[in-house]
Parts: structure tokens; sequence; C-alpha cells
């Protein structure tokens, strides 16, 4: 199955990658401080904050695709309502606090909470929490559909991931930004755009719900309570995502941030919209037999979109998985890179440590993509091992309830990671029923997450500090 482009579709898509290489190189190479190169300079304004959040939240559009051609409006319940639920608890909780620290990074502020030790090690399992595997599987996946042909995977996976790493190597931050702006216009014009399409090919929504099965019109999609709940905790992966915590740390001021991600909700909620529609007309058009329902948003602007719109909505599926990409390798890269390998490397420049962090993380991103060649599973497994060690330890950064005694930083940091690890790799080779990767019947996410409770009630630390105490002993002066 493969797509069919025209060479004006083509020019745009060309148009696309050229634009973001210029938005790049604009300001060129040059000697920032960390502060500029990693938080331009905590100068990030309402627009650009919210423009940067929304399209780097939403990489995930193939998955999101498959889910509501399979599952129609089950998907704002699942993929939406938690993750709206827990960004608007980060802002209210932690965004104003995340832009007053004088860390620049998350390991940076546990090192400054905890210790310096707890704060290297914390730069693992984040490196691995923001790596850039799902998204260059995806864009993978999507350029083996516009071009067809018997070229290897691989290939793919490669270019997109260099490709990114020469363009953000460069601007650093700033250059992420930039490059946001374009793409949440893209993400928005082109689903608008093929939604519009979709509704004069086969009718209103009237017409669409009365045709559509009553799986893809009930709310929880058929499944149980039991496993809409999981995706709640999986929404946890909110507060311990650097990316949430980079954006907080960037805005100009504490205000901008907590503005900033509720006027982020209100165009999620809108895109969900856009995106959920489409799929269900997705289902209605093509029918329900699509070999792989991944790439039910391709196939049917492949179906319905004349020349040039097409090319158009195809850019609109870049940018958005590239929104994401770029800004998760930037991350990991920074993680890699300046809060581990400086210690070790203490008179390299940061900079560099975090350029040379990037194309690591591009590389180890492009074996995961081999070891784990589904969206979904990369995300379970990542996201299942990582977040119970980071929960407890970050949230005690900002808020005194979730403290830690010192020397409970690091137990807390490392046995829920090692217990959720060993619980995946008995499920995977042990699974109940047959499939998955449960052990003995329970998600491997649980048991990290109990016992990261359990360090919790132990390692309790007294209530009663200071805003001064809390951060570390230090915050930023805003005047």
């Amino acid at each position: 199955m493969s797509a069919t482009l025209f060479s004006i579709d083509w020019i745009l898509i060309l148009l696309y990658f050229f634009f973001l290489i210029w938005l790049s190189w604009k300001k060129g190479w040059s000697d920032e401080s960390e502060e500029e190169f990693l938080l331009s300079g905590r100068k990030v304004t309402i627009p650009a904050f919210v423009a940067t959040l929304v399209s780097t939240w939403y990489g995930g559009i193939l998955g999101v695709g498959e889910f509501s051609y399979q599952f129609g409006i089950s998907m704002w319940l699942i993929f939406g309502l938690p993750f709206y639920l827990f960004s608007a608890i980060f802002a209210v909780l932690l965004a104003g606090k995340i832009r007053l620290n004088k860390a620049l990074t998350i390991p940076e502020a546990i090192a400054n909470r905890y210790t310096p030790l707890a704060g290297r090690v914390s730069a693992l399992p984040i490196f691995i929490l923001v790596s850039p595997a799902p998204y260059i599987l995806m864009l993978a996946v999507l350029f083996q559909f516009m071009i067809g042909g018997d070229v290897p995977y691989l290939m793919y996976a490669s270019l997109v991931a260099l490709f990114s790493v020469l363009y953000i190597t460069i601007g650093g931050f700033g250059a992420v930004i930039r490059t946001d702006i374009l793409q949440i216009v893209l993400m928005f014009s082109g689903f608008g755009m093929l939604l519009l399409f979709a509704v004069a090919e086969f009718g209103g929504v009237g017409l669409l719900f009365s045709e559509l099965p009553d799986l893809h019109t009930d709310f929880t999609g058929g499944f149980s309570w039991q496993y809409i709940l999981v995706w709640f905790f999986i929404a946890l992966w909110t507060f311990v995502d650097p990316s949430f915590h980079q954006r907080a740390a960037a805005a100009e001021s504490p205000e901008t941030a907590k503005k900033g991600i509720f006027i982020s909700i209100g165009f999620w909620t809108f895109f969900d919209f856009l995106t959920c529609f489409t799929g269900l007309y997705a289902f209605a058009i093509l029918g329900g037999g699509l070999e792989n329902p991944i790439l039910s948003y391709p196939v049917l602007a492949d179906q319905l979109l004349p020349i040039g719109l097409k090319g158009l909505f195809f850019v609109t599926l870049l940018a958005t998985i590239m929104s994401t990409l770029d800004s998760y390798l930037f991350i990991s890269g920074q993680t890699l890179g300046r809060d581990y390998l400086k210690k070790y490397l203490p008179s390299i420049n940061p900079n560099w440590l975090t350029r040379a962090g990037i194309l690591i993380s591009a590389v180890i991103g492009i074996i995961l993509t081999i070891l784990y060649p589904s969206v979904i599973d990369l995300w379970y497994v990542i996201g299942s091992v990582c977040i119970p060690g980071l929960l407890i330890p970050v949230l005690g950064i900002y808020l005194p309830i979730f403290q830690l005694r010192t020397v409970f930083a690091l137990p807390a940091l490392v046995i829920p990671i090692l217990i959720s690890l060993t619980w995946l790799i008995l499920g995977t080779y042990f699974p109940a029923g047959g499939e998955g990767y449960l052990y003995m019947g329970v998600e491997p996410f649980y048991p990290g997450l109990f016992v990261a409770f359990v360090i919790w009630l132990i390692g309790r630390a007294k209530n009663g500090k200071t805003e001064s105490d809390l951060y570390g002993g230090d915050l930023i002066d805003e005047k």
C-alpha cells in the first residue's frame, strides 16, 4: 500500500523541510549561555509557549488515528480527558514553582533538592522517558506509505532522525520554538481541511452517527473501567515529562506558564475534536477492513484530497510528529550530555555535550524501533518502567507533602524502576493468558508505583520547609 503523490505534492513536502532548516539557521551557531540555549533565556511569551507545548504534546498522531478508527469517540475519554485533568493540576500546583526554580532541568532540580548523585541517576530514566523512538518509528512508517517501493525501513528511520539532529543542534530550544509555531498552524489547518472534505464526501454528523457501529459511538468504546483507569495512571506521565518542565521553566513569568497550560488544554480539546471525527469518517468512508489502521489518516487523505492539498496534508502529518520528535531529541540530548556526562567531562562546553547527546539519542532511538517496532509498545514499556521511579522524587522538589529525606531519594528513584522492569521482563516471558506484559495478571506499572509510595511513606521529610529550602536554597529573582 502506498500513496499517490504528484510533483506539486512533493514540492510542498520538500519546501517544508527546507523551511525547517531556514528557521533553525536564522541565528546560526553561537556561544550562547546555557540558559539561552536550553530555555531561550526564560523569555518565552504566551503565544510561543502555547504553540510549542500544544504541538510537542501531540506527536502520536498516527496512534490517535488508529485508535479513533477502531474505537470511535472513546479516544476522547482514554487519550484526552486524563491528560487534560493532569495538565490542569500541573498548571495549578507545579508550573509557577518550576518557573521560579533556578534549575534548568529536572536532574539539576533533583540534585539541588537531594544529592548530586541522585540528580545524575535521575538523568538516565529521564533520558529513556523522552526517547524519540516512537516518533522516529511513526515517521518511518509514514515515509514508507508516501514513497512506497522496497527501501528498507531502517533507511527511512535513520534519515528522519539525522535530519532532526541537524536542525535542532544548530538553534537549540529557540529553534524548537520557531519550528513549533509553524507546525501548530499546519496541524490545525491540515486536519480542518481533511475533515471538511470528509463531510462533503459522506454527509453531516447526524448521518455519520446513524451509520457507525454502536462501539464507535459508545463513550467507553467497549473497554472495561479497569482498563480505562490504567490510562489515568499513565497520564501521570504529565508530572514527570521534561517537555512540560522545560516549557514552564522557559516562560517569561509564572503567570505565563500557568495561563499557557490552560490555553493549551483548550487547543488540545479542539484538536481532539478534529482528529476524533476525522477518524470516525475514515471508518465510515474506508470501511472497517483497513489492513493497517495506523494509516487511517494518510489513506483517507490519499483517497479524498486533490493534488496539492494532498501534499499539504502529508506535511501536516509530518509537522505533527516532528514537533514532538525535535523536542524529545533536544531534551534527551541535554539530559544525557549536560546532566549526566558533564560530571565526567567537565572541560567540555555543556552546550556541545548537549549536541553530542542529541546524536546519541537519535542512534539509540533507531535501535529501539528495531527492538520494539510498535508505537504502543514503546509508549507502554518506557512509561511503565520509568514513571514509578520518577514520580515521587520529582513531585518532592516542589510539593512539601511529597518531600523525601535525602537518604531516601536514591532508593525512591532506583527501586521502583527495578521492580517495574523486573515485572515487565517476567511478563514478557511468562505473560498471564499468554499475551501482553502482565505477570500474575498485574501490569508492571503497578508494582513499581506501589513500592514508590511505600518508600515515600517511610522516607517522608517533615513538613514546614520554606520555599527557598524546597527549591534547593535559591529562587530566581522575579522583577
